[in-house]
């Protein structure tokens, strides 16, 4: 689903007018900022598409990458919560379900029993190693259009623009990811 929810971007020249109309309007911040949105939204919308072909949410796409990583053979459930900005409560139902799907396990620490942790399961990794090479293409394709300069510049200039977010815009957002 859109974030931005316009069908087109407004025409420069509309921007202009309201670059008259509001003194404070600054009419290159904004014609870049919706073309940022813009470029995120067709993004998300080819995240999704890819996702629905497979099935599987956002979230639960998100844990089973976080619990993929090779240096990592278990997480806790606290700790992706933390790292994929979603709280506890949402992370509790995403292990739920896949666990419920055979895609991850809950295992008690052996030293402290209180302690739970989440691994991918066999299964979850063949689920993971299979989708892997379409997803990797699938963001291949989407930086296509730019050279290895331009992608440098891109990240050193979306870099710079989260440098100046607060960090009241980095906390998780109260509103579950679905599971």
């Amino acid at each position: 689903m859109p974030l931005l929810m316009l069908k087109d971007l407004p025409r420069y020249d509309c921007l202009l007018k309201a670059a008259e109309r509001y003194p404070a309007f600054d009419l290159t911040a904004h014609d870049a900022f919706l073309h940022l949105l813009r470029t995120a939204d067709m993004v998300f919308g080819d995240v999704d598409h890819f996702l629905n072909r497979h099935n599987i949410s956002q979230g639960r796409f998100t844990v089973m990458m976080l619990l993929h990583r090779p240096w990592i053979e278990s997480c806790t459930p606290a700790s992706l919560a933390d790292e994929s900005g979603v709280t506890r409560a949402t992370m509790t139902g995403l292990i739920d379900t896949l666990e419920k799907d055979g895609i991850v396990e809950r295992q008690a620490d052996t030293h402290d029993r209180r302690t739970i942790h989440v691994r991918l399961t066999a299964q979850g990794r063949e689920n993971v190693e299979a989708m892997l090479p379409e997803y990797l293409q699938c963001v291949s394709h989407t930086i296509s259009p730019l050279n290895q300069k331009e992608r440098k510049e891109l990240v050193r200039l979306l870099q710079k623009l989260q440098e100046g977010l607060t960090p009241a815009s980095l906390k998780p957002s109260p509103q579950p990811i679905e599971s």
